[in-house]
């Protein structure tokens, strides 16, 4: 059964550009290498939720646990942890319709 990685944080103050060049350059790319699929992301535009949500898609529990556990998503964190705050993800189930 596929599962979502479901990732949430605040893009730090002043580090917009950099944070998008990050991610559009280095993130999403890196974890579809590690083989996981982007699937949506969202921006809260108000209210007191996290900035950003995004949702990443693998085969199964398994897969999702190895690839969060390997040196190469850990490099990931790291470089995505220079342009945010507040970060957190979750495994869950995948579901149609928007998951928080």
């Amino acid at each position: 059964m596929s599962v979502k990685v479901i990732m949430t944080w605040d893009i730090a103050a002043e580090r917009d550009q950099e944070y998008f060049e990050f991610v559009i350059g280095e993130f999403v790319p890196g974890v579809q290498r590690l083989g996981l699929q982007p699937a949506e992301a969202w921006a809260t535009i108000y209210g007191s939720y996290p900035q950003i949500q995004v949702g990443l898609i693998a085969a199964d529990l398994p897969q999702a646990r190895r690839i969060l556990a390997s040196a190469d998503w850990a490099l990931l964190q790291e470089r995505l942890s220079n342009y945010v705050k507040n970060y957190s993800y979750k495994i869950v189930p995948v579901r149609g319709g928007f998951q928080f």
